[in-house]
């Protein structure tokens, strides 16, 4: 594609006549002559490109997103509010060399010299080189980050990829710091991957999947023997280990677009034709009818976060956390057009049953347990209690002793016959953040995570599930993973990037001390350990046996704590706050309850 080309679709309002997002073709007129070494974009840049021999001596000749961007009027004239917005967000969390107020931009032109950076820790310092170090560049322009950068690992396998989810805290992180570019292109440019062509077994998946990662590759050009490009390569689960799908990718990628936009104050990217059918796209993928009778998104195992075989397929809690908190945002940044009306009225409907069915059903406390144990079965009515036709029995012992006095928390999943009684952290935290959860029910998640602090935290943060499935179970629900043992990966795992969801949801609740307590513990061997990406053990003892060292995403998370915690008023631009409509609609829903039907009749 020459100059021309790419200008046109990165242009604000080019996509209408590209439509859908996946006709928009991402070739890159990149070229590069043998021993050539010119044309390094910036010292930055050139620490990244040296590390991988296959990017060296790349000169590129497309011009970066931003920059074409502000060929039109309008949409790329947002630099100078952005910067007045973020300031009052970020206060004083900045990034030397780069200022978040003044009369300057952000890219590079005149700025007021920044305000005085903090003394950091000698942890931070290093973990803020490693995030810069795990930086990947498309054209000159970073636009992600991989998922580990350990220099020592001769098989990365696709550790070397930039992953959707992975990226959510490096992006919020280079967000509190004031660097917004990295974000902006990783926002424009997966959105441009958004359901490519691509197939498995002759089956392509739905308009709107986002992939589950990408990775940048360098390919000769035909006709050219001294010649290359750069292309993004995504993976929408087709090389994927179980070639699962990602269904949280779509939802993160929202949720990190309204981030952008509070924290930048650039609205400009959210308010672009491509960026808003994309979205819609999404949406109208999330909230396609199907054969379910719930509100909540039906998913295969390994769907998201936990990308093996864990039992979770069907409606686990952290896609339904995703999933409720993508819908508010949506709603947020969602233009008020003719087209949309009909989407925004599903996207409010979805919102009351789903917080409505997840409040009242997933919820486990003492007195929600007692209720359980009592439960009458085969109930053939409207007006049944027991709706799922729950045994009693599925009650596991542990549980019985576990759940404390003063406490609660939404289980892992619910279907027919079945609750899974299992902790999940992030469901549970995003549950907090999204505001899926009620203010008692967030108070009493965080006094569990108190009450059971040696189960969940121990020596590192934080358990992915509680408790881990051993023996026959583990056999059974996983085939016998290996990976996947008793205590490790994602069996009751320790991941030290679940950190920084727990921040929000404590800075949320007024409970920043919680998460402080979780950040020291963390400190004290993360960076000596090399940044793991997971630990073994009930007690997080040992780093994983299988665990990649120098894990961008558990660098990200403690990052993103560290600087919550000094400036707790950024975190809003994670959180959902309570929706009065929605409350409105719940509370007449109880106080109506179901119209007595006078007479019935079976055909």
């Amino acid at each position: 594609m020459g100059i021309a080309e790419v200008a046109l679709h990165t242009m604000p309002g080019a996509f209408a006549a590209h439509s859908p997002a996946s006709n928009l073709p991402l070739r890159a007129d990149v070229r590069r002559r043998k021993r050539s070494t010119a044309s390094v974009p910036n010292a930055r840049a050139l620490k990244a490109l040296l590390k991988i021999p296959a990017l060296r001596s790349l000169q590129c000749q497309c011009q970066r997103i931003d920059d074409l961007a502000r060929v039109t009027e309008g949409n790329g004239t947002w630099v100078k509010d952005a910067a007045s917005n973020a300031s009052q967000v970020l206060g004083d969390v900045s990034v030397p060399g780069q200022a978040v107020g003044g009369e300057g931009g952000l890219n590079g032109s005149a700025v007021k010299p920044p305000a005085q950076r903090r003394k950091s820790s000698s942890v931070e310092e290093e973990a803020w080189e490693l995030l810069q170090e795990s930086m990947v560049y498309y054209c000159g322009s970073p636009v992600g980050t991989i998922a580990a950068n350990d220099p020592n690992d001769s098989d990365p396998m696709n550790y070397d990829q930039v992953f959707i989810r992975d990226f959510i805290p490096s992006g919020i992180a280079f967000l509190l710091k004031g660097e917004y570019e990295i974000v902006r292109n990783f926002i424009l440019h997966t959105l441009q991957l958004q359901s490519w062509e691509k197939t498995m077994d002759c089956h392509s998946p739905g308009q709107g999947l986002m992939p589950a990662s990408f990775k940048v590759r360098i390919i000769p050009l035909d006709g050219d023997e001294d010649a290359t490009e750069e292309v993004l390569d995504p993976d929408f689960g087709e090389a994927a280990i179980g070639r699962v799908a990602p269904v949280d990718s779509g939802l993160w990628w929202i949720i990190l677009l309204r981030a952008y936009g509070k924290c930048s104050g650039d609205l400009s990217v959210q308010e672009r034709i491509d960026v808003q059918t994309g979205m819609k796209m999404i949406l109208r993928l999330c909230l396609a009818d199907g054969f379910d009778m719930f509100p909540t998104l039906l998913v295969t195992d390994g769907s998201c976060m936990i990308d093996r075989r864990m039992g979770i397929h069907g409606h686990p809690l952290e896609i339904q956390a995703l999933f409720y908190s993508a819908l508010l945002c949506a709603r947020e940044m969602l233009t008020q057009e003719d087209g949309s009306a009909d989407l925004i009225r599903a996207l409010n409907n979805r919102l009351i049953a789903l917080s409505f069915h997840i409040r009242e059903y997933y919820w486990v406390d003492m007195k929600k347990l007692n209720e359980i144990y009592r439960y009458k079965t085969e109930e053939y009515s409207y007006d049944a209690v027991n709706k799922f036709n729950i045994y009693p029995d599925q009650i596991p012992p542990w549980l019985v002793e576990w759940v404390p006095p003063k406490g609660g928390y939404f289980i892992g999943n619910l279907q027919p016959a079945h609750m899974d009684f299992r902790f999940f952290s992030l469901g549970n935290f995003w549950s907090i953040v999204s505001s899926l959860a009620t203010a008692h029910q967030s108070h009493a998640i965080l006094d569990l995570v108190e009450s059971k602090w040696s189960d969940l935290v121990a020596e590192m943060p934080l358990k992915i599930c509680y408790p881990a499935l051993e023996n026959q179970e583990w056999k059974i629900i996983t085939g016998s993973d290996p990976k996947n043992t008793p205590w490790s990966y994602h069996n009751g795992g320790s991941w030290p990037t679940l950190l920084w969801q727990l921040t929000v949801a404590c800075i949320k609740m007024n409970r920043p001390e919680i998460a402080a307590k979780a950040v020291e513990v963390a400190e004290s061997r993360i960076a000596t350990d090399k940044w793991p990406e997971y630990y073994d053990t009930k007690r997080a003892r040992l780093i994983g046996k299988q665990s990649r060292l120098y894990q961008t995403w558990s660098i990200a998370g403690y990052l993103v704590a560290k600087l919550l915690l000094e400036k707790p008023d950024a975190a809003r631009i994670l959180w959902n706050d309570e929706d009065a409509e929605i409350l409105n609609a719940l509370s007449t829903n109880r106080k109506r309850g179901r119209k007595v039907l006078k007479k019935t009749y079976i055909v």
